[in-house]
């Protein structure tokens, strides 16, 4: 199966841009911030349609906020934790540098609410350690956390602290026989169940920085599961995950083509979902392995350091 019987998908994200530059979900709602970052990730890895990835930075951009955030939407300014994918769209273009350097510094300040754990028979993890949330003034969870880590490494940022604390906060998140709930380990005493989705996010995150042996068992569990996955959230970042691991499955084509082709039966899968999936399909090595050129490193974030 050679790249080419994908091209149908990328057409379809293309087909419905809006003339404001921003990609909806679905063909005739409005424009979305994620929806469009995740469309340019995915369209700059195809090389497909350079105009329209432009464009789509171009209206990323005009969502902008003052302080450099990428809110789901002016009237939810709160839920900024598009920014991230915001700044991963904006990594291959130099007209996109003053925008995305401010969205780094904002998520840089960014954090949630962190507290010392009242009461760790009803909740497992360390309440302490800093991450990043959904929405502001909340708790950190493990996408948004593993989303920042993400964009902060690709930039050149790795090491910076918040990443390192960052990347102890997911650790201390794993459950204990393997994968990543959206946050939450033991509550009441019980272990909760890991999901493909979150793990995936999680170990991609951890990729290149966190010894094997502390993820073994959660590499196991999303190996275990990968076969019957079907919906694109959950297979796109259990093959992102796994293959920042160098653990990629040889059928990985076979494996989104199937899933791609539920459509049929269950109509067009909403437009973040189709690009993660696809990005699964051509990262040779996780996320990171889309974006060719090396990181440049951000020097005017050395104060953060």
């Amino acid at each position: 199966m050679t790249q080419e019987h994908f091209f149908p998908s990328l057409e379809r994200m293309k087909s419905i841009q809006l003339p404001n530059g921003g990609f909806p979900y679905h063909a005739g709602e409005e424009a979305q911030p994620d929806a469009t970052a995740w469309a340019i990730i995915a369209l700059s890895a195809y090389a497909f349609d350079r105009e329209s990835c432009d464009r789509g930075r171009a209206y990323l951009v005009s969502q902008q906020a003052n302080d450099g955030r990428i809110s789901l939407s002016p009237t939810h300014p709160e839920a900024s934790w598009p920014t991230p994918l915001a700044i991963l769209a904006w990594q291959r273009s130099s007209q996109s540098h003053e925008a995305q350097s401010r969205a780094i510094d904002y998520l840089i300040r960014f954090t949630g609410q962190h507290f010392p754990n009242p009461d760790p028979s009803i909740s497992g993890h360390d309440t302490a350690i800093l991450g990043w949330p959904w929405i502001a003034d909340t708790h950190s969870w493990v996408i948004p956390t593993g989303l920042a880590i993400i964009a902060l490494q690709q930039i050149g940022l790795g090491a910076h602290a918040r990443v390192v604390e960052g990347e102890n906060m997911l650790i201390n998140r794993q459950l204990p026989h393997g994968g990543w709930n959206y946050g939450n380990t033991f509550v009441f005493g019980k272990e909760l169940h890991p999901l493909p989705e979150s793990t995936g996010v999680a170990l991609q995150a951890l990729a290149g920085t966190t010894p094997k042996p502390e993820v073994e068992q959660s590499l196991a569990y999303l190996l275990h599961e990968l076969p019957r996955l079907r919906t694109p959230l959950s297979l796109g970042w259990a093959l992102l995950g796994l293959g920042a691991w160098g653990l990629k499955p040889p059928n990985a084509k076979d494996l989104a083509m199937a899933s791609l082709q539920r459509q049929d039966r269950y109509g067009p899968y909403p437009l973040p979902s189709l690009a993660l999936l696809l990005c699964a399909v051509e990262a040779s090595q996780g996320l990171h392995s889309l974006f060719k050129s090396s990181p440049r490193e951000i020097l005017s974030h050395s104060a953060h350091d």
